[in-house]
Formats: C-alpha cells, sequence, structure tokens
C-alpha cells in the first residue's frame, strides 16, 4: 500500500504530467498528429530508460487499459449525432464486421508467409492491429471538413469494431480458439455482440426513461447519472460473458441521443472524462514500453506489418464491407486512408501479456512501434489526402448548441441556445423564429450584456437565447430553432421539413 509520503508524490507528478498532457493538445493539434504520440512519448520519459519509474505488470496494465477504453467508448458515444451517423450506419457497422475479419485474415497470412511469424503470433497480430481507434481518428479528422456520411462511417467503425477483436484476441491467448474450432469462435463472437448490443439498449432507453421522470436536486448529477447508467450496460454485459465494449457504447449512444435535460453538461463532463483517461492510458502504455528491447528485426517487422495492413489488408476490407453501402472510390479511398490505429491495438496486446503467450513481448514492441510509425505516416497527410481525393468541404455547417434545463414546477424547460458562427439565424428577427404557440425567448446575452428581447430584435452571431417552453412542445420548439438555423428565416420553404415527434 501507498504511505502519505508516497501519495503525496504520486499526486504531484500525476498533476505535474496531466497539465503538460493537456498543453500538448495545441502543439499535437496544430501539427495535425494525434496527441497519443506525445501521451506515449511521455511514458517512455518517465518510465526505465527515462526517470526511471518502473511499471511491468501487465495484468494491471491489461485491467486499467480496458476501463480506460470503456470511458473513451463511452463518451464517444454520448457525442455521436445519432442524426449524421444515421445515413452511413450500415459501412460502418459491415467495416467492424466483415472489415476486421477480412483484415484479420489478410494480416495473419501475409506476416506467416512474408515475415515468417508462427501462426499463433501472426493471428494475434493480424487481430490487435484491425481495429481502428476512435481517439485517434477523430483528433484528427477535427481538423478535416469532411462530408457527413464519411465521418458517420469512420464514428460507427471505430466505435463498434473493438468489440469484436477483443473477443478474438482472447480467445485465441487463451488457447479457446484452438480448442473448440473457427466455427465455435464465430458463434461466441456473434453471441457476444447481439447480447452486449442489447443490453446497451436496455440500459440506455430504460435509463432514458428513468432520466426524463427524475428531478434531480443538482445539475451536476445528471452526467454522473448518465455515465453511470452507461456503464450499467458494460457491467450487466460482463455478467453474462457478452461484450462490455458493444453494451456501453450503444448505451451512450442511446443516451447521448435521447431527450434527457442537461445534454450538453452531460457531454462536456464525458470529454473531459475521457480525454483524462486517454491521457492515463497512453502514459501507462509508454511506461509499459523498454526501449532497450526494440532492435533492428522488431522494426523491420513492424514496417512490414504495417505495409500489408494500410496498403493492402485495410483497403480491402473497406472494399468488401462497402457492398452493403456503395461509395464513390475517392470517399473509399479517403475512409481506407484514415483507418488510424491507436491506443486499442497496444491494449489489446496487453492481453496475450497478461496470460503469458510465447513471444506476446515480442508482439507488444511490434505494435507499439508499428502504431507510432503509421500514425506519423497517416495522421499529418489526412488533410492532403481528402483535398486530393476531392472529398473535403470548404465548411460544414454547425448546428446550434442547445442545453436543457427542467422547470418542474410548471411543466417546462428552459432552452440555452447558442448561435454559432455557421448559424443562418444570424440576421433573423425574434418573432420571424414562429416558436410554438407557449414557447417564447425570453432572455438574450450579447457582448455580456442581457436584455428582454421584442419581436423585431434581430439575433447575431455569439448571442445566447434562454428560451421558456412547455414540456409537452419541447421537441418541436428544438426542431423549428434547428431548422431556422440550417435555412433562416425561409426554414419553412427551403429545405425545412415538418417536425416529427422523435422516438
Amino acid at each position: 500500500m501507498l504511505d502519505v509520503h508516497q501519495l503525496d508524490t504520486f499526486v504531484l507528478v500525476g498533476s505535474v504530467v496531466t497539465i503538460i498532457a493537456i498543453l500538448a493538445v495545441r502543439v499535437s493539434s496544430r501539427a495535425g498528429l494525434p496527441s497519443l504520440l506525445i501521451y506515449l512519448l511521455m511514458g517512455v520519459a518517465l518510465g526505465e530508460s527515462g526517470i526511471g519509474i518502473p511499471f511491468e505488470d501487465a495484468e494491471l496494465a491489461h485491467s486499467l487499459g480496458f476501463a480506460a477504453l470503456a470511458v473513451i467508448l463511452a463518451e464517444g458515444g454520448l457525442t455521436t449525432n445519432w442524426r449524421l451517423m444515421r445515413p452511413a450506419v450500415r459501412l460502418g457497422v459491415s467495416m467492424a464486421t466483415v472489415g476486421v475479419a477480412i483484415s484479420v485474415a489478410v494480416v495473419a497470412v501475409g506476416s506467416h508467409y512474408l515475415l515468417g511469424l508462427p501462426w499463433e503470433l501472426a493471428l494475434l497480430l493480424g487481430a490487435v492491429t484491425s481495429p481502428t481507434d476512435a481517439a485517434a481518428v477523430f483528433s484528427v479528422l477535427r481538423v478535416v471538413p469532411l462530408p457527413k456520411k464519411l465521418t458517420g462511417a469512420l464514428e460507427a467503425e471505430s466505435g463498434l469494431n473493438d468489440a469484436p477483436t477483443v473477443v478474438l484476441v482472447t480467445l485465441v491467448s487463451t488457447g479457446a480458439a484452438a480448442e473448440h474450432g473457427v466455427l465455435a469462435v464465430l458463434g461466441i463472437i456473434v453471441y457476444e455482440l447481439f447480447a452486449g448490443t442489447a443490453l446497451g439498449l436496455a440500459a440506455g432507453f430504460g435509463g432514458a426513461w428513468v432520466m426524463r421522470r427524475a428531478a434531480l436536486p443538482s445539475s451536476g448529477l445528471y452526467p454522473l447519472a448518465v455515465l453511470t447508467l452507461a456503464f450499467l450496460g458494460y457491467g450487466a454485459a460482463a455478467a453474462v460473458h457478452a461484450s462490455g465494449f458493444a453494451a456501453v457504447y450503444v448505451a451512450a449512444l442511446v443516451l447521448g441521443n435521447a431527450d434527457l435535460p442537461h445534454r450538453t453538461a452531460t457531454r462536456s463532463f464525458a470529454e473531459g472524462l475521457a480525454w483524462l483517461a486517454q491521457i492515463g492510458l497512453f502514459v501507462m502504455l509508454g511506461l509499459l514500453l523498454s526501449p532497450g528491447r526494440i532492435d533492428l528485426e522488431i522494426v523491420g517487422y513492424a514496417i512490414g506489418a504495417g505495409l500489408i495492413l494500410t496498403f493492402v489488408a485495410r483497403p480491402l476490407s473497406v472494399l468488401v464491407s462497402s457492398v452493403v453501402q456503395p461509395m464513390p472510390w475517392r470517399e473509399l479511398g479517403f475512409i481506407s486512408w484514415a483507418g488510424l490505429r491507436g491506443a486499442v491495438p497496444i491494449v489489446l496486446t496487453t492481453i496475450p501479456l497478461a496470460e503469458g503467450v510465447t513471444d506476446s513481448t515480442e508482439l507488444f514492441d511490434l505494435v507499439f512501434v508499428m502504431v507510432v510509425i503509421y500514425t506519423l505516416l497517416t495522421g499529418p497527410t489526412l488533410p492532403t489526402a481528402a483535398r486530393l481525393l476531392k472529398v473535403a468541404r470548404r465548411s460544414e455547417p454547425r448546428g446550434l448548441e442547445v442545453e436543457v434545463a427542467p422547470l418542474d414546477r410548471v411543466a417546462a424547460d428552459l432552452l440555452q441556445v447558442t448561435i454559432s458562427p455557421g448559424s443562418k439565424m444570424h440576421g433573423v428577427e425574434v418573432g420571424e423564429l414562429r416558436l410554438p404557440t407557449g414557447a417564447s425567448v425570453s432572455m438574450v446575452v450579447r457582448d455580456h450584456e442581457t436584455f428582454v428581447p421584442e419581436r423585431r430584435t434581430v439575433l447575431r452571431h455569439g448571442d445566447d437565447l434562454l428560451v421558456v417552453t412547455p414540456r409537452r412542445l419541447r421537441w418541436r420548439t428544438e426542431e423549428r430553432l434547428r431548422q431556422v438555423s440550417a435555412h433562416g428565416r425561409l426554414a419553412q420553404w427551403l429545405g425545412g421539413r415538418k417536425p416529427r415527434r422523435p422516438s
């Protein structure tokens, strides 16, 4: 156990590392690199080859890594807009299942016959490197304006492909795959995915039903309750040997798109928690690496396996997956190049490490080097690839930011609406919003000053509106505000659609 002095030292070092990691986000975003590379290098610098902090506990790294991935997936689900994701969800699911299977097979066969790796190690290499990493993908894609169907497909894939690969790596590492055979392994994967998804849906819809009817005494309790409900799905799935990763992502996806109070605050809380999980995860994985073990042979294997994955397995898996939802070759080409690997492959290597699989240490080193090299190759080139393939958009429209607070004593909701720079609500008069009868704009905050608007008050970019609406009309009020934000005062005629009550 830690004594008081050790605890104080841990808090001091942890605080310094976290502050440096937070400041590093700005540097990495300007360079177009995922921040994971800086965090990994920080871990290496703190480890035995740097400051000298010893860390060789593979089982602890495995447990903490899975916990961090669960937090990251929960944040991914909560911050995913289902409306934007839905048009490309078929392709995303196909890449997360069929695409993963093809990638595993191609990398395993190529690594065995071209690189000379044993079959078990080659299969593990294919399995751990097949899933893309949501944190790595979207830290780069934030600076690349893309059509919604591309971001939706990549988001769906990165959120769902962890589940089947975790099951496969676990079965291979424990020897269960060789014992039960291919059909049994496939049946286990299908069961875990479907059961995990079903429990995630139950936790999400059940939790949303409860949260709509619970008037909590503090707004700070809502983010905590929503995240707890997402992790309830994870725990329930793990209890019946289903996929906890599938459950937590699906539950968070449902909760993040449900009609719940304080959604913006919940997403902000989840995003901050996910950043903390990423920092801790990547630094820990860097600590687990011993640079002295890496030689030219490991680097050669990493480059060879990366070439197979990047230029053969990934394009083939995307091409076959697109059968369910065909896209132009330019868009498929960009999706293929945007399949960034990050923490997930390195975390998955802790499973064979914890199980004591032969050559698992070499596998960890190989995957670590491979992730660093190919993230440096593909990450900074994504904006250029988007321009060359002509899939980049100059500006994707940004919707309103709407925060909701319940006014339970009068059966109403208070909406805090921020008019973003891309909103066409700029220049619209309050009376031209044509909100449902009973809803009204009660206050405008502009340049840190507040005033009560009139019907002829003209709205501006950067304004914050306080809109009071009867609870039964809230969905219509939000839909109307979003229509005006997207199409301006003529939203009723130019692209506006009849409001439909959410299911």
